[in-house]
C-alpha cells in the first residue's frame, strides 16, 4: 500500500476552496501530503480547506489570484516552494459552469469560460510544470468532465463542453512533451457530482434527471473524486501517463 502514498511530498492544488478542488486537497493531506490552497481573493471555504488540513496533521499555506493571471500562479507556485518545498504535485480544479443557448451565447460569455476552464488549466500547468521541470519529477493530475467526451441531453453548454474537451487534449499533449523530462500529466473526467457547481439555478432541478441517466443510479459525492486522484499522483500510477479517467458511474 505504500505506493499509494503522497507521505512528505508538496502539492498544489488549484479551486481548493469549495467542491472537487476542496475534497481533493484535504484528500492528499490524508494520504501523507502537505498543500499549497489556491483559490479566487474572498473564497470563504480556503480556511475551512486549511483546518481541515491541519486536524490531519499536515502543513498548508493559503493562496490567492485568477487561473487566468500567469503571475497570479507564478508567484503562488514560487511561494509554496519558498514555505512548503520543492513542488512535486498538483491538481488543477478551479472552473466555472454555465448556461445559454449556442445561438445566444454572447461572445464574451464564451471567452470567459475559455479563460477560466481552458486558458486557466494551461497556465496552472505551466507554472506548475516549470517548478516540476527544474527538480526532474512530478505529477500533475486535470480536472476535466465527461461533458469533455459525450453531450448532455437537456444543457445548453457548447462553450462548457468545448472547454473540457480542450482540458483532456492539453493533458495528452502536455504528457507527451514532459514523458521524457519525469512529469506524468493526466485527466479525470467526473460525471454528475453534487458540487456547488451543480447546485446553481438552471441545473438544481435536473438532479432526479442525472440520476436516471446514471447507470449507478445516483450523482457522485466529492469524495469519490480523491481516491482516483490520489492514484494518478501516486507510485501506483508510475507507468500511467496521458489518460482520461472517467469517473462517471457508467454514463
Amino acid at each position: 500500500m505504500q505506493r499509494f502514498s503522497l507521505k512528505d511530498q508538496i502539492a498544489f492544488v488549484t479551486g481548493a476552496g469549495s467542491g472537487i478542488g476542496q475534497g481533493i486537497a484535504i484528500g492528499l493531506a490524508e494520504a501523507g501530503a502537505d498543500v499549497a490552497l489556491f483559490d479566487l481573493p474572498g473564497s470563504k471555504g480556503l480556511d475551512d480547506t486549511a483546518q481541515a488540513i491541519s486536524d490531519k496533521g499536515r502543513r498548508s499555506i493559503t493562496l490567492t489570484g485568477s487561473v487566468a493571471n500567469a503571475n497570479d500562479l507564478t508567484s503562488a507556485v514560487e511561494k509554496t516552494e519558498a514555505l512548503l518545498g520543492a513542488l512535486s504535485l498538483a491538481v488543477n480544479c478551479a472552473g466555472i459552469a454555465n448556461a445559454r443557448p449556442a445561438e445566444e451565447l454572447p461572445l464574451e460569455q464564451w471567452r470567459q469560460m475559455m479563460d477560466v476552464n481552458l486558458t486557466g488549466v494551461f497556465l496552472s500547468c505551466q507554472a506548475e510544470g516549470r517548478a516540476m521541470l527544474a527538480h526532474g519529477r512530478g505529477a500533475i493530475v486535470n480536472i476535466a468532465s465527461m461533458s469533455g467526451s459525450i453531450v448532455n441531453r437537456g444543457l445548453s453548454q457548447a462553450h462548457y463542453n468545448t472547454s473540457k474537451a480542450g482540458v483532456i487534449h492539453l493533458s495528452k499533449s502536455l504528457a507527451m512533451e514532459w514523458v521524457e523530462r519525469g512529469i506524468r500529466v493526466n485527466v479525470i473526467s467526473p460525471g454528475y457530482t453534487l458540487t456547488p457547481m451543480n447546485l446553481r439555478p438552471e441545473v438544481a432541478e435536473q438532479h432526479k434527471i442525472f440520476e436516471r441517466e446514471t447507470p449507478m443510479g445516483r450523482m457522485a459525492s466529492v469524495d469519490e473524486m480523491v481516491g482516483p486522484t490520489i492514484f494518478l499522483l501516486s507510485q501506483a500510477a508510475s507507468f500511467v501517463t496521458g489518460v482520461d479517467l472517467l469517473v462517471d458511474g457508467g454514463f
